[in-house]
Formats: structure tokens, C-alpha cells, sequence
């Protein structure tokens, strides 16, 4: 199995911070002290794959320096490294570069790790050099494209897969989201095209859907609005996650809420678009402290797409019991496989977080939910 291996060394790095996205914001997020996502993902996956080097044999070929080969070096898996040139910060030629010198090295399977601008700019290297399967490992903010698999877990598994061939190809949707225009809380989001990649059922997380601008839709969110309402406590803390249906909460309380971020509201005051940072200091009693959240419409992720304001720190502070969610009957019924998932990046996290949620649907009404 000839695997080629291409790493977005700055992909995820605006999340915590708040940027809402990494493409042409790299400099201000590490100016805001962002840590890299992609290089820890990117090790974590060869290490697991590493890990089943006796169930297929792999043959690794990678990007010069921190495309892959340093991920490579860490993770102590020999690889070939592309006869290519990266000078100083990469960009969306070197990726472009590297899936073409991938398709003459003739891999079987391109594996990326970053998010969905990555994914853009392997889909339009392909369309001029030819036909091959690709994987996204995801690492970066908010990933509405179908071509991840869910984590770095399952994308290992798909690998596997495809591998054994025990995985069909099929086409994946690449989306293309304006993140100036989220920046500025407006979510722009069309379909870019279609990639062909390894499918397998619950490993990968299929593309986003938004939620459906109807009235029946509207009068749903604002139901299952007031019945949290009715039972928050006065004087505590309320982390709100994005999405319009925790937007429709803030507007029944009367308060401002940053659509596409994450704001903090307590009694009666609101503190908009805060980074993990900003939460840690500003919550000052974590036992009186709750996160309201809804699901990404399809993929049915919770925690880890475009929320990483909410860190693990953040989520294991709050505890699993305080941390409310909130999603319409139509959107539950859209997520694949009924169940919710979350990747925050942290085992640990994750695993608090597995079991069954209660997920409010309507006035009065819940539902509990598997959390994968």
C-alpha cells in the first residue's frame, strides 16, 4: 500500500484563538499564541498506522520538512521524501506541487492532514493531473467538506480499509467556506466539487448541512429555546457555542450573539466572540458554569469542528453533566448514523464525553443521543 502523506503544518491554528479559520490569518494567530494542530494529528495517524504495520504492508512517500517529513521522523516511520523546495511558510502551491509529484510517484491513496482550504487546493491539483483517491485527516477549524473521516482513529481504520479492500471508493464533496465572510458572522458556504475518495460507513463524516431557513424550522429552534430558558439558573455562567439555533437562545434573552463564535452570558450581560483564553479567565466558579451547544447539521459533530474555542480544558472543567445541547427534530434526523461525535484532540475529553446526552428538540421535549 503506497500511501502519499501531505501535511498542512499551520492548518487548525485559528481555532482556539478565536480567528474562526487559519487562511491568511496564520501570523495573527500565532500572535495570539496559537499552538500547531496538524503536526501532533499528523503523528498521531502514522503512529497508529505504524501500530498495524502487520496487518498491510506501507510504503510512505512525504513532503520535504514540516509537510510530513519531520511527522515522519517523529513517529519513526521511514519515508521517501518528494524532490521538492518549501521556502519559509507554506502555501497552497507547495500542496498543489506536492499531489502532482504524489501522482507521478504513482501512491495509491493521498492522505492529507489540514481542513477544508487544503482540501480545495489538493481538489484543483487533481482535476489538471489525474485521478486518485484522497483522505483528509482533520485538523483544521471547522471542516464542512465529506472527504475527513471523523478522526484520526477512523481515518487510519478507512486507510486500513482501502488498503485490504475493504473499502470502495466513492465521490466526496469538497465545500468551500469564505472565512472573511465568517469572520464577519456571515457563513457562506457552496459546494466546490466532488474528490474521489475511500468510504466506509460511520468512519467518514460526509459534508455539512445547513439548517433549513423555514418557518417550521425557525418556530422549532425558538421552542426548544425557551424550554432552556425555563431552566437556566440566574446568576450562573453560559458558555454559547455558534450556530443559529444557540442564536435564537440570545435573541429570547435578549441578548447579542456572535453567530459563527463563541460568546459567554451571564446575568444578563453578554462577552462576544471569546477564545479559550478569555473563558479560562472570565469563569470564575466552574461548578455554577454550563455549555449550550447544537450539532453540525449531517455530520453530527458536537465538539471539534469550528467550537475549539470550547478546548478540552474548557470541557473537562464543566463536566459532561452541565453541558446542555440543543437541536431541532429536522436536524437530528439528517445526522448519519443517529449518533453525535465529537473530536476535540484530547483522549481524554473525548472519552468524558462518550455515553448518552440529553439533546433538547422542542418545548418540553428531549431526546437522548449516543455520543461516539
Amino acid at each position: 500500500m503506497k500511501i502519499g502523506l501531505i501535511v498542512n503544518p499551520i492548518a487548525g491554528m485559528g481555532g482556539k484563538v478565536g480567528l474562526k479559520g487559519t487562511d491568511g490569518v496564520a501570523q495573527e494567530a500565532m500572535a495570539r499564541g496559537a499552538k500547531p494542530v496538524a503536526p501532533k494529528r499528523a503523528v498521531e495517524f502514522l503512529q497508529k498506522l505504524k501500530e498495524n504495520a502487520e496487518r498491510i504492508k506501507i510504503e510512505l512517500t512525504t513532503c520535504p520538512g514540516a509537510m510530513g517529513e519531520n511527522e515522519a521522523e517523529t513517529a519513526s516511520l521511514f519515508a521517501k521524501i518528494l524532490p521538492m523546495t518549501i521556502e519559509g511558510e507554506t502555501s497552497a502551491k507547495d500542496t498543489k506541487t506536492a499531489v502532482r509529484l504524489l501522482i507521478v510517484a504513482d501512491v495509491n491513496l493521498i492522505v492529507f492532514v489540514g481542513g477544508d482550504g487544503t482540501a480545495r487546493d489538493i481538489f484543483d491539483a487533481i482535476q489538471t493531473s489525474g485521478k486518485l483517491p484522497v483522505l483528509g485527516v482533520p485538523a483544521g477549524v471547522k471542516m464542512y467538506s465529506g472527504v475527513f473521516a471523523v478522526n484520526v482513529n477512523d481515518a487510519v481504520e478507512v486507510a486500513l480499509a482501502f488498503a485490504q479492500k475493504r473499502a470502495e471508493t466513492t465521490e466526496l464533496e469538497v465545500m468551500d467556506a469564505d472565512e472573511e465572510a465568517i469572520r464577519k458572522g456571515s457563513l457562506t458556504v457552496r459546494l466546490y466539487g466532488y474528490i474521489e475518495g475511500p468510504f466506509l460507513p460511520a468512519h467518514i463524516q460526509g459534508g455539512k448541512q445547513l439548517s433549513p431557513e423555514t418557518t417550521d424550522e425557525r418556530e422549532n429552534q425558538i421552542a426548544a429555546a425557551r424550554f432552556v430558558i425555563e431552566e437556566m439558573r440566574p446568576g450562573e455562567t453560559y458558555i454559547l457555542g455558534p450556530g443559529t439555533t444557540v442564536k435564537r437562545i440570545a435573541e429570547l434573552l435578549g441578548s447579542e450573539k456572535t453567530v459563527l463564535g463563541v460568546d459567554i452570558y451571564r446575568n444578563g450581560k453578554v462577552m462576544l466572540d471569546v477564545d479559550d483564553k478569555r473563558i479560562l479567565t472570565e469563569v470564575d466558579d466552574w461548578r455554577k458554569t454550563w455549555v449550550i451547544l447544537s450539532p453540525i447539521g449531517r455530520q453530527g459533530i458536537l465538539l471539534g469542528r469550528g467550537n475549539q474555542q470550547i478546548s478540552p480544558e474548557v470541557i473537562k472543567r464543566v463536566g459532561k453533566e452541565r453541558i446542555i445541547v440543543v437541536a431541532t427534530k429536522s436536524k437530528l434526523q439528517s445526522i448519519e448514523g443517529n449518533v453525535l461525535r465529537v473530536d476535540t484532540g484530547d483522549p481524554e475529553a473525548d472519552n468524558m464525553l462518550k455515553g448518552y446526552i440529553r439533546v433538547v428538540t422542542d418545548y418540553k421535549e428531549w431526546r437522548l443521543m449516543t455520543v461516539q
